[in-house]
């Protein structure tokens, strides 16, 4: 028999935001893999701590790079493609022999989430299961206290990785806007919503003890877990 990599979102940063089906499969695996940085514990693995059984197997992945290499050098994709292979080699072996396997991802598997290049690689050969998850945006806009949507609002999703001048675009096209992977793109994210002559807010670590949010242009760093939020303002009753 073959066994199942299940790709099973954990949620933007609390345990108690899984879901019922996540958490019923993360508490019955005997194997556990999940992404971190290396020498750090890993934000999924960090959410389930406590959950797991006392004999489950863990497969670490720990990422070659991060921001060491500029995302359009070829070295990264070369380097992150070797990576990805491996870990899934990994899992399709134990799949082929029998065995379930829980990959733990933060948000939603297939919300810009590191599972998905797995799961390119996996299903051609063995089954497998996606369990979707509350996304970190979603997260962001309930820590904000307004909705982020009314009536007819198109909502966008982009990353701050975009060129500055396509940002601004994007910003002034849309009612409302989620930014993700801000980080060194803060001042650039910054510039472009000054330029679209809208406003801005900075979500950090929804869902976590250290949430806060905060003006846009009041801060002058956005750690990892960071989100902006641009909020529609549509039709209304």
């Amino acid at each position: 028999m073959i066994g199942t990599v299940h790709g099973v979102g954990v949620g933007p940063g609390s345990a108690d935001l899984m879901s019922v089906r996540a958490d019923r499969l993360v508490r019955g695996a005997r194997h556990i893999a999940h992404f971190r940085k290396a020498g750090k514990p890993g934000q999924a693995r960090r959410i389930v701590e406590g959950m797991l059984r006392a004999d489950v197997v863990e497969f670490a992945m720990d990422y070659p790079v991060t921001t060491e290499i500029p995302l359009d050098d070829p070295r990264y994709a070369s380097t992150l493609a070797g990576f990805y292979e491996g870990c899934a080699a990994h899992l399709r072996a134990l799949a082929l022999g029998g065995e379930d396997v829980v990959v733990l991802a933060e948000g939603d598997p297939f919300f810009y989430g590191s599972f998905m290049h797995l799961h390119s690689r996996l299903l051609p050969e063995v089954p497998v299961r996606i369990v979707p998850g509350i996304t970190g945006m979603a997260a962001a806009w309930a820590a904000s206290g307004v909705p982020i949507t009314w009536g007819d609002d198109v909502l966008t999703v982009a990353p701050a990785t975009l060129p500055e001048g396509e940002l601004v675009r994007r910003i002034r096209d849309t009612d409302a806007l989620v930014v993700m992977k801000i980080g060194q793109n803060l001042k650039k994210l910054q510039r472009a919503v000054a330029q679209a002559g809208r406003q801005a807010v900075l979500v950090e670590y929804a869902a976590m003890p250290e949430e806060r949010v905060v003006p846009l242009d009041s801060v002058t760093s956005a750690p990892y877990f960071s989100i902006a939020l641009i909020h529609g303002q549509g039709r209304r009753p």
